[in-house]
């Protein structure tokens, strides 16, 4: 008996043997499939019209060593050329400050702390409770606001000195006031200078008789985000394909359409915008140099050389209302108020706003004044995600909000959502122009909305005298149908299909010849658009949000 369990252990262990041999080279064929299938020459597909770019990016080999937990890389160069085309490409920084979704308030503001509870210790509320020292308050971080600032509507008839006067009186430095004519209204940035609670500071403050209006200076960020994996390969410029932009610049460019970009600094020497900036304008009143986001805005719009922009003979006004020194490039409601009135007073015909921040009571009045105006405005939807609530300017009614989408056309996974969202367009990987000469490879909402400006200027061109909101339903009624049947919280109605929208808008052969240079007045244009002769566009109707109009789908593509 004990020789029959000897021989029976023995067949075990050579059956445990040859089966763990068959498992490791399993394992290892594995491993080499995976690796020929990411070690790719990649390979661009563009219209024939548009240029294109290759950079020279490594593809990743990954090899497993047969001792245990060794694990090497090694990177091969792709052969995609004998020198590389791109002089340099980079990822732009996260500036949405991020937090965990899970652990916001209400207001969807990031809390400090995910319990909601502890000491400076780091104890817990549930541990410290007992000894007093416990708090169930969740303890938000303040990147809502800039602290100990107020914007206040003050009595337009005060003189600066008078201004300064208010302002001693409640221990207040006056940073700066102006008058905007956008709202006509007076308004200040005071901050409190005394060490005063800011509470305390705030009533006695908004009760002055001077004081029209009171609140905090809301701080506002630009919004691109580093993808958490960088892509390998070519990312061609894919969103040229997805809306059709080559078979609708045979109709429009953008000509004689300005674009005002609220941003960071725009790099105006770059190859890829050069002779587009009409304007510049420092909110910041700053002397930063030009910026990677902005000019990787101002590239989706109107970049003309290696790339191709949404609407490549357009003109910019650049508007720098971000800026920091620590490259953070965070802004305020008293310099968006800035940006807004100065692109209203200087002629832009469409605003680009690719920043988010919580809902502000002076830049929604300026944002209805300016659309009063007949601007078109375009924001990016925001990159704080699935659990974010609303961020503005994009949840505005008078705003086109924007998400982004993937070369598969799948939302962005930072992307926000809600039943604001106007439209989708390309986020995901975008090749675009950098600052001194350079590009870049970056994602966000922000380049969806930048992208879909152009659109907007394509129309312009098309028809001058198009009224924003008959913009807008063109736009939602030609766009490709993306996730669910009909309009939902992700991609709006859609994708923008450039080529059918220019199509439904009747070519206007009274559009104005381009200002003089420099001069981006529109003086004469509003005297078109009160012309009883000009001809007006019929509003294609509108049964349902959800409905799909059928009178454009000749030239639209197949939906998903």
């Amino acid at each position: 008996m004990p020789r029959k369990s000897e021989s029976q252990l023995r067949a075990g262990a050579y059956a445990s043997s040859v089966g763990a041999a068959f498992l490791l080279a399993a394992c290892l064929g594995i491993e080499v499939a995976h690796a020929q299938a990411i070690m790719r020459t990649p390979t661009i597909s563009v219209p024939s019209r548009t240029p294109t770019i290759s950079p020279n990016i490594a593809a990743r080999a990954v090899s497993v060593a047969h001792g245990p937990h060794v694990v090497t890389t090694a990177r091969i160069p792709a052969r995609i050329g004998s020198t590389p085309v791109l002089p340099h490409a980079r990822y732009s920084p996260n500036l949405y400050p991020a937090c965990t979704a899970a652990y916001r308030d209400a207001d969807g503001e990031c809390l400090a702390q995910p319990n909601g509870g502890g000491d400076a210790a780091g104890r817990s509320a549930k541990k410290s409770a007992g000894k007093g020292r416990g708090n169930n308050t969740p303890v938000a971080l303040n990147l809502r606001t800039f602290a100990n600032e107020f914007v206040a509507e003050i009595d337009s008839a005060l003189s600066l000195t008078e201004a300064d006067e208010l302002a001693r009186r409640h221990g207040l430095t006056r940073v700066s006031s102006e008058s905007f004519p956008l709202i006509g209204a007076t308004v200040g940035l005071f901050r409190i200078a005394d060490g005063r609670p800011y509470e305390t500071v705030r009533r006695e403050f908004a009760a002055d008789g001077s004081v029209r209006s009171l609140q905090p200076n809301f701080r506002y960020v630009l919004q691109d985000q580093k993808p958490a994996v960088p892509a390998e390969g070519d990312p061609a410029q894919y969103v040229l394909t997805k809306l059709r932009l080559p078979e609708a610049h045979r109709l429009a460019h953008g000509a004689n359409v300005t674009v005002a970009v609220i941003d960071s600094g725009i790099d105006a020497k770059h190859p890829e915008l050069a002779s587009s900036i009409a304007d510049n304008f420092d909110a910041l009143g700053s002397s930063e140099g030009p910026h990677i986001h902005g000019t990787g805005i101002a590239g989706a719009i109107v970049a003309h050389a290696k790339l191709m922009g949404s609407a490549p003979e357009a003109r910019i006004i650049a508007i720098r209302a971000f800026g920091g020194t620590t490259g953070s490039a965070e802004s305020s409601s008293y310099i968006i108020l800035r940006s807004l009135n100065y692109a209203a007073e200087h002629g832009a015909q469409i605003v680009n706003m690719s920043f988010a921040g919580p809902k502000d009571a002076v830049i929604e009045r300026a944002i209805a004044a300016t659309a009063a105006r007949g601007l078109v405005l375009i924001a990016a939807a925001g990159n704080a995600g699935a659990k974010s609530p609303p961020l503005y300017p994009a949840a505005n009614p008078n705003v086109i909000a924007v998400s982004a989408t993937d070369q598969q056309d799948k939302l962005f996974t930072a992307s926000n959502r809600g039943n604001y969202i106007a439209l989708a367009a390309p986020g995901v990987d975008i090749f675009l122009p950098a600052p001194d000469g350079k590009y870049q490879i970056t994602s966000g909402t922000s380049f969806s909305a930048a992208y879909v400006s152009g659109v907007a200027a394509l129309l312009l061109e098309r028809n001058y005298s198009l009224k924003p909101e008959m913009l807008r339903m063109t736009l939602a009624k030609t766009a490709r149908d993306l996730g669910s049947p009909g309009r939902d919280d992700l991609y709006g109605d859609g994708e923008p299909d450039a080529f059918a929208a220019v199509m439904a808008v009747p070519a206007d052969s009274t559009t104005p010849v381009a200002a003089a240079s420099g001069t981006t007045k529109r003086e004469d244009a509003e005297k078109r658009r009160d012309d009883p002769g000009i001809r007006a566009i019929e509003q294609p109707s509108l049964s349902s949000a959800g409905d799909k109009s059928t009178i454009f789908q000749a030239d639209r593509p197949a939906s998903r």
